[in-house]
């Protein structure tokens, strides 16, 4: 296991808040399986986990994080825990009981950051979830909140009805799907861009153009796309269960790009052989989805 535990790079938020720049996500990853997924992503080095209270994993990612503690792999400190609100508790009453449900079920005495998982702007309430994170902030309980899934209509309504702007937005983005114009809004708003699915579910790196690269780089596709992230200056978190491929998507900070396999990678979002959107449109997706 290659020890990149002291390469990994961090990005400051807007607020001030470090985050280790790539991440281990949880989505899918369920029991036992979870568990011992999130404790080799630990063992490996990672220092960011992402959860999502819709994901129903909360319970062992927190344990894999206590125990890790307790066998002194890591302090709690060392970590960086995302969660979420998901969509069918929206509201101020609904936001705050989610929250210190998560807290309850992750084992945590403070979150290092709290998303709003998905707009569903045809509830009418994620400005009111948004003020409720902002809210929640005051409590000492969380560190830093953000959003996810987010878009400039309804980013400008939550910044103008609340004068704060989330320091994040998770989003779907990886080659063939680039986000460029979400990413200048986020850079103009101080925002960071956190990308999930960022191997497009695993199909992009079969992808000619993504082969092509790795070849010339020496590294795995998956190394290709991941490295390619940071170097747009993302957040990422990839996510597998199987421990090899956890390693291997960790051992990014040892190589870069050069500017032309970069342009060759965004202009994927060009090539109709590459994959668009594959997740649900943020516009439509809704509360009962």
């Amino acid at each position: 296991m290659a020890d990149n535990t002291n390469k990994q790079t961090h990005i400051t938020l807007a607020d001030g808040t470090v985050i280790p720049q790539v991440g281990f996500g949880t989505y899918k990853l369920q029991g036992q399986q979870c568990y011992d997924a999130v404790r080799h992503a630990i063992a490996t080095g990672y220092r960011h986990i992402d959860t999502a209270a819709v994901y129903a994993n909360e319970q062992e990612v927190g344990r894999a994080i206590a125990d890790a503690i307790a066998a002194g792999e890591i302090t709690r400190k060392d970590l960086f825990v995302t969660t979420k609100v998901w969509n069918d508790c929206h509201g101020k009453q609904a936001t705050e009981k989610a929250f210190h449900a998560s807290m309850q079920r992750l084992g945590l005495d403070y979150l290092d950051c709290y998303l709003v998982h998905w707009p569903c702007q045809g509830n009418g309430l994620y400005t009111e979830t948004w003020q409720t994170l902002v809210n929640l902030l005051g409590f000492g309980t969380v560190q830093t909140i953000g959003v996810c899934n987010f878009y400039p209509a309804v980013l400008d309504e939550i910044i103008a009805a609340t004068d704060v702007t989330p320091v994040m937005n998770q989003i779907e983005l990886h080659p063939g799907f680039s986000q460029a114009t979400l990413r200048d809004y986020h850079q103009a708003h101080g925002i960071v861009t956190e990308s999930w699915s960022p191997l497009g579910r695993g199909e992009m790196i079969e992808h000619p153009v993504v082969a092509a690269v790795a070849e010339d780089t020496g590294k795995t596709p998956a190394q290709v796309i991941i490295r390619w992230h940071m170097q747009l200056g993302c957040v990422v978190i990839p996510k597998s269960a199987t421990p090899a491929r956890i390693e291997e998507n960790f051992d990014v900070f040892d190589f870069e790009l050069t500017d032309g396999q970069m342009a060759r990678l965004t202009a994927l979002d060009g090539d109709d052989s590459a994959q668009k959107r594959r997740g649900p449109d943020p516009a439509t997706f809704g509360v009962n989805q």
